[in-house]
């Protein structure tokens, strides 16, 4: 990492124990406020998409129209950023509550649970930013760093990077099915088909409930509700994009080599965590319709910490990375957002590669975005 060349191995194993420290000590406070927080979210995010829902039996008026789609689409965004996305990591699988478990909580977006853990908590995580070992670095479909071999099918990703926000969940969705291994035998039918029943299962779910069920239950609303319910989702789907994206393809995201993490200890995991990694600066209520993902940093130094301690930890992790030297990468929302399109733009073009190329790089897959 040339970011940390001029730091020894002293230095980073201290840098690691004193984000150890900050670690259990948050870790170690936890209790009745944090239970009554994500309890409150969930509760407010209940209220909004029932009050969105009424509403929207009266969404002939235009006002009422507005209102509902907007109460709805809120609901959704909270129900997949701050409490699905934070409930899978386990956050608050520490309060012992079967409803609010990692192990038993499926989102309202198409992926299954098991599989989106999988690929996100298991593969991203471990791996971030790790050219050949992270999926998650262009999701197998766009080229965001010199690293990636360019292929002519990479002049297109300014056009399907769009369709890929309009319809996020479910390339998500597909991509969690790791096609790819399929050829090489390192995955089986079976397995693929097991999956794919499974994602199918919660298209149905999603199809009759929001495009079915809630229009016909309007009557003579059916189709205003039914567009009212599609707007909602797709803008979910791209607010999700957009902050996923920003917290990890703006300049000043550093991609490493697997030869980076021979040998890799505690500390140098989390500086590798520390630099693939972008904020967002903004408020109080951007951390929170973000899923506190605009603390991404600390979100990836600390994934099992409840989200809503990242906001507390920020400065001192600012601090720590400016005693040590290390780059701590943070812009407004418009800012890390045009850094990310200006990058998709820029490698849609060939261009000299910047990290060595691993040995089977994988594939372009366009099927995420089918």
């Amino acid at each position: 990492m040339a970011t940390t060349a001029r730091l020894s191995h002293a230095d980073v194993e201290e840098f690691g124990r004193e984000l150890d420290r900050i670690r259990d000590e948050i870790l170690a406070s936890l209790g009745k406020k944090d239970a009554q927080y994500i309890r409150g979210v969930i509760a407010a995010q209940r209220k909004l998409e029932l009050g969105g829902r009424v509403l929207l039996f009266a969404s002939w008026l235009p006002p009422a129209w507005v209102a509902g789609t907007a109460a709805l689409a809120t609901a959704k965004i909270l129900e997949n950023m701050e409490i699905g996305h934070n409930v899978l990591h386990g956050q608050w699988d520490w309060m012992r509550d079967p409803k609010i478990h990692s192990t038993t909580w499926e989102s309202d977006i198409v992926s299954p649970s098991a599989q989106w853990k999988h690929s996100h908590n298991v593969v991203h995580h471990t791996w971030t930013n790790v050219l050949g070992k992270d999926r998650d670095l262009g999701y197998t479909l766009l080229r965001v760093s010199p690293g990636q071999r360019w292929h002519p099918v990479y002049l297109l990703q300014p056009i399907y990077n769009v369709l890929l926000a309009l319809v996020f969940e479910y390339g998500i969705a597909l991509y969690d099915l790791e096609v790819e291994r399929i050829p090489a035998g390192d995955k089986s039918l079976k397995e693929t088909s097991t999956q794919l029943r499974a994602i199918a299962g919660k298209v149905r779910r999603q199809i009759v409930k929001d495009y079915l069920a809630f229009p016909l239950l309007a009557g003579p609303g059916f189709v205003p509700v039914l567009l009212a319910n599609l707007t909602a989702n797709l803008t979910r789907n791209v607010w999700a994009h957009t902050i996923i994206f920003c917290g990890h393809f703006p300049e000043g995201a550093e991609v490493f080599t697997e030869e980076q993490l021979e040998g890799e200890t505690r500390g140098e995991w989390y500086v590798r965590q520390l630099l693939g990694s972008c904020n967002i600066d903004g408020g109080r209520l951007l951390h929170l319709m973000s899923g506190n993902l605009s603390h991404q940093i600390e979100h990836h130094l600390f994934p099992d910490m409840p989200s809503n301690r990242y906001a507390e930890i920020a400065p001192r992790i600012r601090a720590l990375c400016e005693r040590f030297g290390l780059s701590y990468t943070s812009g407004s929302l418009a800012r890390q957002t045009g850094s990310v399109y200006k990058r998709i733009l820029r490698l849609a073009f060939p261009g000299p590669r910047q990290h060595a190329e691993p040995a089977a790089p994988p594939a372009p897959d366009l099927q995420a975005v089918i």
